[in-house]
């Protein structure tokens, strides 16, 4: 049992100062004010120092980082979950960028065998699968030899029980709208990406339900006042999310100032699109099947398209808030409860709340991360 105090905690009702949260093997069992809650016999004691105790961040969409690609090598998944703790990252989707069947099905058996014994990382709830059904007019740094259209035989496998949770596909291609209504038969979430689809194409997606978009304004259509395309309809559905990639290059501060007065903290998910090359120096790294450089500020394919990012989810936490002016609690949503709900994974991810799985961030003033508890675990920050 943990018995955290002097924090001021974020919950989904109120923040409350000089809080107390106990935890119980890997659930919260109790939160409230200091002067309510005695330290349980036997407890350890932990003083947050007055900091900021949050839910655990949740990232949709991780590619690799620290040198290992995961649509090169699936099994790396375990290493890189071991590092992103030290973002606040406690629940991710490792992304499989456009890959052949075989890459997928590896992966699948990667997460199915779970980590290896004492494992202390970021917890994997399951696959991203980024393609291989996106439009070559948009696929941007994927491998167009990787594309191909929906295959009924292959994605009706395709589950949380087979270890996907959510695919992004284009929704104009031949084909993509049954898959689309069997994905969501089946729990996943479908998303719109990598797609030149037009506003009314977009609207058959939505209707045939896909709900979420994968990271606004890149690999679709430039937004325009006559042909409002795939982002004009993302902003205009209030039944749709958005993905972001907040580090100032994908886009501009302005536009995301903007994107945020349309989508409110409801209906914007922060992810950090990461790739190999995060935490490493600069030089080449790989992308799936392809090969991608970087000088240390972004990554890129040798013609100068981007390829993910290099941004870590805490930074994009921090970037919100300075790009929008938003509040801490607002910003904190886009990174827990809003991820939580498009995956149906509330109340148990996401929040702080009694009855939620003890991932817990403790925050600085300034978003900055001082310590992580994973399952009820705190876990040993590698940077530290």
């Amino acid at each position: 049992m943990i018995y955290i105090h002097n924090a001021t905690l974020y919950t989904p009702s109120e923040i409350i100062d000089h809080g107390v949260v106990i935890i119980s093997g890997e659930t919260i069992t109790a939160i409230g004010p200091q002067g309510e809650l005695a330290c349980p016999a036997g407890a350890q004691s932990v003083d947050a120092g007055g900091l900021n105790l949050v839910p655990g961040f949740i990232d949709l969409q991780v590619n690799g980082g620290f040198g290992m690609d995961f649509a090169t090598a699936p099994e790396t998944i375990w290493q890189v979950g071991e590092n992103l703790t030290r973002f606040g990252v406690t629940s991710f989707l490792p992304t499989i960028v456009s890959s052949k069947p075989g890459t997928i099905r590896h992966a699948q058996a990667v997460v199915h065998h779970g980590p290896p014994s004492g494992y202390c990382g970021a917890a994997v709830i399951g696959l991203h699968l980024e393609g291989p059904y996106l439009n070559p007019e948009k696929c941007g740094a994927h491998d167009p030899a990787n594309l191909s259209l929906p295959q009924a035989g292959e994605y009706e496998q395709w589950s949380p029980s087979s270890h996907v949770r959510l695919v992004t596909l284009a929704p104009e291609l031949p084909g993509s709208l049954p898959a689309v209504r069997t994905l969501i038969r089946n729990g996943v979430l479908v998303s719109a990406g990598h797609s030149q689809a037009n506003y009314t194409q977009a609207q058959a997606g939505f209707q045939a339900g896909i709900r979420y978009g994968t990271h606004l304004f890149n690999a679709m259509p430039a937004f325009n006042h006559r042909q409002p395309g795939l982002v004009g309809a993302i902003l205009n559905d209030d039944r749709l999310t958005a993905g972001m990639i907040v580090d100032g290059i994908h886009i501009h501060p302005s536009m995301v100032q903007f994107a945020w007065k349309m989508l409110g903290a409801g209906r914007t998910s922060l992810v950090s699109d990461a790739v190999a090359a995060l935490g490493m120096p600069p030089g080449e790294y790989h992308f799936g099947t392809r090969t991608v450089y970087t000088d240390g500020s972004s990554i890129k394919l040798s013609d100068g398209r981007l390829a993910g990012s290099l941004l870590s989810l805490d930074q994009a936490l921090r970037n919100l808030i300075s790009f929008t002016g938003c509040s801490l609690p607002e910003a904190l949503s886009t990174v827990t409860q809003v991820p939580a709900d498009l995956l149906h994974l509330e109340p148990w991810l996401g929040r702080l709340a009694i009855g939620s799985q003890a991932d817990l961030v403790l925050l600085t003033g300034d978003a900055h991360i001082a310590r992580v508890w994973v399952h009820g675990q705190q876990v040993r920050l590698i940077s530290e």
